[in-house]
């Protein structure tokens, strides 16, 4: 991968194109007339307060605090999360339907209009994952480590990670050979639909791709050839 062509986007430039969702998101959970239930149906627990709820909530590894009906999201025991990140949390938690796993993987395409979204999910999602681990799969086991993550059992390198309680997402690698370049893809079990829609597991691969992307090691630089007809300077 080069550096100079293909950067991770800030995380947080687009966070006033997602204020007016998340206010939207926050009334859905503010009206929400049985917390408890909703909390069973995302797999997360909860607990009564002075002001009504705090929903303790995993997110990529880290622990966020939810605090309803007054909509509020802390982290716990990382930096602050982005209204993008928040909003993803908030979609969880109102869509989540309790539906046990499928135990069955499925493509993006085969999702709710899948194949719509599948040119964008593409671009965001995949191609930084082979752009950055295509050629050293390994390297996306260890990167997947700092996100919970754990190696599975699909192509020549994969790796789980919980986004939420009830999403497993897994990233995919063949290596390819000398005619073939790396292939990658991204799988989710069948019942995911009954968590987030489409759109945003697209948000969701995208945010846990650059993720991986940032926590890998840096690349070395390749070594100038030598075998190119001429000499070595200095010989």
């Amino acid at each position: 991968m080069d550096a100079k062509k293909f950067s991770p986007p800030p995380e947080r430039a687009h966070d006033n194109a997602y204020a007016l969702p998340y206010q939207m998101a926050s009334v859905r959970l503010a009206d929400t007339a049985n917390v408890p239930q909703l909390c069973e149906r995302a797999g997360v627990q909860c607990q009564p307060s002075d002001e009504g709820w705090l929903i303790a909530l995993p997110y990529l590894g880290r622990r966020y605090r939810v605090r309803c009906p007054e909509v509020e999201i802390s982290a716990l025991e990382s930096e602050a999360a982005s209204l993008r990140d928040k909003l993803l949390m908030l979609h969880y938690l109102t869509t989540a339907r309790g539906t046990p796993p499928a135990g069955r993987w499925v493509a993006f395409r085969e999702l709710p209009e899948g194949n719509v979204y599948f040119p964008t999910f593409s671009q965001r999602a995949v191609r930084p994952i082979l752009e950055r681990f295509g050629k050293a799969p390994e390297e996306l086991v260890k990167a997947a480590a700092t996100l919970g993550g754990r190696r599975a059992e699909q192509g020549d390198v994969a790796v789980t990670i919980d986004g939420f309680p009830r999403v497993p997402v897994t990233f995919v690698i063949w290596r390819g050979d000398a005619e073939l370049p790396p292939q990658g893809n991204i799988v989710f079990d069948a019942n995911i639909a009954d968590y987030l829609p489409t759109e945003d597991v697209t948000a969701l691969c995208e945010t846990i791709a650059w993720r991986l992307v940032r926590s890998a090691p840096t690349p070395p630089e390749p070594a100038p050839s030598l075998h190119n007809g001429t000499r070595p300077p200095g010989t």
